[in-house]
């Protein structure tokens, strides 16, 4: 689903600029699920605008209006005015894990090859 911007007044991103930006819009999500906030393909491609901590997570106790923090990593100036489409959000389970302390982990062929190790095909 689009996320809009309910900003009261056109707000302008200056490059290198973040900024937090309402949408108005409450939710109330079941336990077993979340809300993704990701960026739209175009802003990104034409103007630059991302969000820094994508994917955003909005957990189903949460009750407080949906923002987006918004990055222009682009060249010039964006204004973002009350209705534009900002953000895409996903609804999506979740799965709890129990995490419980253990003496080893099982070998993989990966092993501890961290960052790039795994190549590129």
């Amino acid at each position: 689903m689009d996320l809009r911007a309910a900003v009261t007044e056109p707000v302008t991103l200056a490059p290198g600029e973040i900024k937090l930006i309402t949408t108005g819009l409450r939710i109330a999500l079941p336990p077993g699920f979340e809300a993704q906030v990701r960026p739209r393909s175009g802003l990104a491609l034409k103007h630059g605008i991302t969000i820094p901590n994508a994917p955003g997570t909005i957990d189903s106790d949460y009750r407080g209006v949906v923002q987006v923090i918004l990055a222009n990593i682009g060249r010039e100036p964006f204004v973002i005015e009350r209705g534009d489409r900002i953000a895409q959000m996903v609804i999506a389970p979740v799965t709890q894990a129990e995490l419980r302390p253990v003496r080893r982990v099982d070998d993989t062929e990966r092993g501890e090859g961290g960052f790039g190790s795994s190549g590129r095909s």
